[in-house]
């Protein structure tokens, strides 16, 4: 069950990913990749700066979607050294900005959803997306979904709480 929505301000954040296109019958390859990130971070020593997150850069439903499965850093320095140290890494900086927010928490089943009730509470106010229409698909400035819940403290997925943060325009 999702929470109600609001708008924040967020600040921006550094972050080490892996980019990978798929589809939506094909997302576990770039979602089981998020320990690698993990694994690239800590061994440089350094502590995620917050929940790992998917990103989605590129949104074609019934076609490709682009995301990035990412961890937070402190700092854009750390982010790109360690992104160097690694062929498929890559560093990047969360924009900052206006996110209309929801967390649901739940089965990550119910994230479409969750999204799309979103999706229709942002519209239902006349707020808009940074997001820009492609032949390719819908092209996102910053849309996210962060994994607030460690499945090694909470293995119970019906349990875990995921936040989504979508850019609005300026």
């Amino acid at each position: 069950m999702p929470t109600e929505p609001q708008i924040v301000e967020r600040a921006e954040q550094p972050y080490v990913a892996i980019r990978g296109v798929v589809t939506m019958r094909t997302i576990a390859e770039i979602a089981d990749r998020l320990p690698e990130v993990f694994g690239r971070v800590g061994a440089h020593g350094v502590e995620p700066a917050g929940a790992p997150f998917f990103k989605y850069n590129l949104i074609d439903m019934k076609g490709r979607l682009e995301i990035e499965a990412g961890v937070p850093v402190a700092a854009v320095a750390e982010a790109a050294d360690i992104a160097q140290d690694a062929d498929e890494l890559l560093s990047g900086v969360l924009p900052a900005g206006r996110y209309a927010t929801v967390t649901h928490v739940g089965h990550p089943s119910g994230l479409l959803d969750a999204t799309a009730a979103l999706l229709d509470w942002a519209a239902k106010r006349g707020l808009r997306w940074d997001v820009t229409e492609t032949r390719d698909g819908e092209k996102w400035g910053c849309r996210l979904e962060l994994y607030k819940t460690d499945p090694r403290v909470e293995p119970d997925m019906n349990n875990w709480e995921t936040e989504l943060a979508f850019r609005l325009a300026d």
